[in-house]
């Protein structure tokens, strides 16, 4: 993306997320998931990182919330309650620490057993506590980050969170049972500032939504949300019904700590609910063991989480790295694979099924969708992208909730430039050129035999003597055609790990399978390329004979080179007559094959530099025959043979024919050969015949 294209997508972003922002952190309400509009703030963060000049102190990644509710009184927080910057991948968490450690200039792993603390981010809201002459006098929401919001009377009805601390005895035998030697640590001091997570349960919540239900009221979305509301109430009797709970994770007063994790043992030691799953970590790849860990159990918690924060461990590394933007650097949210996230529809493209059926496809930017990256969504049908509201160039969500084939489910309309472009049904078919007809909702191509023609091609391509794709059976090609991930031909190379995972039947393994089988095969020798492109008349022989007579070195040199060869320069190769010919010159004149072969350029097919099989030409300008089932070679190797030393293999007999290879269980070629005089060979002869040259 260039600076200015960069610029107003920035500008575009900024006003979108502030909108869904004010609505969430202020208002308790949401018009698009948390998912998704952490899709965008993540996209804004890379691109403020990508061109740092764009940034500017009111971007939305450089606060915390929404502002403080009028109705409540303001609190300054002495010290900035900051969020989170997100992490979505374990790239995102390498590229993290790698600027984490340019910053500090040295590795924050040398000489430290446990670097990174790792905390299970429950999906609550945040509260300041503070406590004096160990009494609660005074609790706070996050707010803007700079000033939240005087709610101590709605938390003091949380039974988790104590309205007094214990006696310093009681705190010293705390520690030392907890392992820590409590002489290290200041504890008699007058202030302690403490910070957690505000949340309700799973069962709180469905109880809330079936009392929701019973007076007829609109559930609500999630505990979040209800959470949030709780705090906000101006009658704490209200709060107290929600039966809200709470774990503490910071101790901002200095009593000596030394690590994060010596401050979650300290917050036991004052009493204080700490969740009891968190865990300080070796290194970056027990990070990514316990963020999965927990993504296949989240479930089995009693409260939501939504993946797991990651915090520099030692306390003076962590201040040391200092804040950027309205994150600490030191400080990072790994997220769980999101159920949904925006992305852009960069195309609209229309696939021939096996019945005929035409179906639009979104062409996405990859997304990381469940846990998968998928570039393709259907559209079912013309309906459904009027429904939508769709245009080729726009930012959407994509869904996909319960582990079921993704769908896009909404378009952002606000992060239109104006460059977006309608997408129109075509009225010829895009296999075959015939006429496109309509049968209720459903488009179809009005040639009945255009599906099959297509799905036979697909077949063609993948077999042993073109591509030689093993993993793509008839039953996967007929699959990835109603489900849209094939088009063309040419498809089946652009198609991601992703958009297999996600279908019925399939899953991870199966998927990654077939996605390296595809790409091991991206290289292809000439004569398999020229066979796989299904030229009627034109069989592997054929294929042979125009490598070697007409070779070239790239997809680009092919077309270049065989639109200008005349269908009497075709002729002039053995075995291939009239029709032969003029079948290979009028593909090669046909616009629909030409733009095939630039998509087989376009997204990777290499053809190999060496396709000649020639390594000795002793037998150039013999034609043979193979006839018949031989014992002591497969007929692949024997033609194999043939080729190496110059020769040609054809399938039927002709006066042109040289030898004709007799093996058991002979056909009729071998009357055509007596016919026309040819000599016949036995297969014992026909070894020693090759040996000899």
């Amino acid at each position: 993306m260039d600076k200015k294209s960069a610029k107003d997508r920035i500008k575009h972003l900024r006003e979108v997320i502030n909108h869904h922002r004010y609505l969430y952190h202020v208002l308790d309400r949401q018009e698009i998931s948390d998912n998704a509009l952490d899709s965008l703030k993540k996209e804004l963060f890379d691109l403020e990182q990508e061109f740092p000049d764009l940034s500017a102190p009111d971007s939305p990644t450089q606060r915390i919330g929404g502002k403080p509710l009028d109705k409540f009184t303001k609190v300054t927080h002495e010290i900035p309650m900051l969020s989170f910057n997100d992490a979505f991948s374990e790239e995102d968490m390498g590229a993290w620490l790698k600027r984490v450690e340019i910053y500090l200039g040295k590795s924050i792993s040398e000489n430290i057993k446990s670097p990174f603390y790792c905390e299970l981010k429950i999906d609550g809201l945040a509260v300041e506590l503070v406590y004096e002459d160990r009494i609660l006098v005074l609790g706070s929401t996050r707010g803007d980050g700079k000033i939240g919001e005087d709610v101590t009377q709605n938390l003091k009805t949380i039974e988790a969170i104590p309205l007094k601390l214990p006696n310093p005895l009681e705190i010293e035998r705390n520690i030392k049972k907890l392992g820590l030697d409590y002489r290290k640590y200041n504890l008699n001091l007058r202030k302690l500032i403490i910070r957690g997570e505000i949340f309700l349960g799973r069962k709180e919540f469905e109880a809330i939504n079936r009392d929701q239900e019973r007076r007829g009221l609109k559930p609500y979305a999630n505990p979040r949300n209800v959470a949030a509301g709780s705090i906000r109430q101006l009658d704490p009797r209200i709060t107290a019904d929600r039966r809200l709970d709470s774990y503490e994770y910071d101790i901002v007063t200095d009593l000596g700590q030394t690590t994060h994790e010596e401050e979650h043992i300290l917050l036991k030691a004052f009493g204080f609910k700490t969740n009891p799953h968190n865990l300080a970590v070796g290194s970056l790849g027990d990070v990514f063991n316990f963020r999965d860990e927990w993504d296949k159990k989240k479930n089995q918690l009693s409260y939501e989480i939504d993946g797991v924060v990651v915090i520099i461990n030692d306390n003076n590394l962590w201040r040391e790295a200092g804040i950027i933007g309205k994150a600490p650097r030191g400080a990072i949210a790994y997220k769980f694979s999101p159920q949904e996230a925006t992305t852009v529809v960069n195309d609209i493209k229309v696939q021939v099924g096996r019945t005929g059926a035409l179906t639009p496809v979104a062409v996405m930017k990859p997304v990381n969708v469940g846990g998968v990256t998928i570039s393709h969504a259907s559209l079912h049908n013309a309906d459904e992208i009027e429904r939508l509201g769709l245009k080729i160039g726009d930012t959407v969500i994509v869904n996909r909730a319960g582990d079921v084939i993704p769908k896009i489910t909404k378009v952002l309309k606000d992060l239109r430039t104006g460059k977006e472009k309608m997408f129109k049904f075509p009225t010829r078919c895009p296999a075959d050129g015939s006429r496109v007809v309509k049968d209720g909702v459903i488009h179809r191509c009005s040639n009945e035999d255009c599906a099959a023609k297509q799905r036979e091609f697909l077949y063609h391509l993948v077999s042993r003597s073109a591509f030689g794709i093993n993993g793509l059976g008839p039953k996967i090609i007929d699959r990835f055609m109603d489900e849209g991930l094939i088009t063309d031909a040419a498809d089946i190379f652009t198609v991601q790990k992703g958009d297999i995972a996600v279908l019925e039947r399939f899953g991870d393994k199966s998927a990654k399978n077939i996605i390296e089988d595809i790409g091991r095969h991206k290289n292809i020798t000439l004569p398999r390329f020229i066979y796989s492109l299904g030229i009627l008349h034109v069989g592997e022989e054929t294929a042979m004979l125009l490598a070697e007579k007409f070779p070239v070195k790239d997809i680009g040199e092919l077309i270049e080179k065989y639109t200008k060869i005349s269908s009497e320069e075709f002729q002039g190769l053995p075995d291939v007559g009239p029709k032969i010919a003029k079948s290979i010159y009028d593909w090669f004149h046909n616009s629909r094959n030409l733009k095939l072969l630039e998509k087989f350029e376009s997204v990777g097919v290499l053809i190999d530099s060496q396709t000649s099989l020639i390594v000795d030409s002793k037998l150039i300008g013999k034609s043979f025959v193979l006839t018949g089932s031989l014992n002591s070679l497969t007929r692949e190797e024997a033609k194999s043979r043939i080729r190496a030393l110059g020769g040609v293999v054809s399938s039927s007999v002709s006066k042109n024919t040289d030898y004709v290879v007799r093996g058991k269980d002979p056909g009729s070629k071998i009357d055509q050969a007596k016919k026309f005089g040819i000599k016949i060979i036995e297969e014992k002869d026909f070894l020693g015949f090759i040996s000899r040259y």
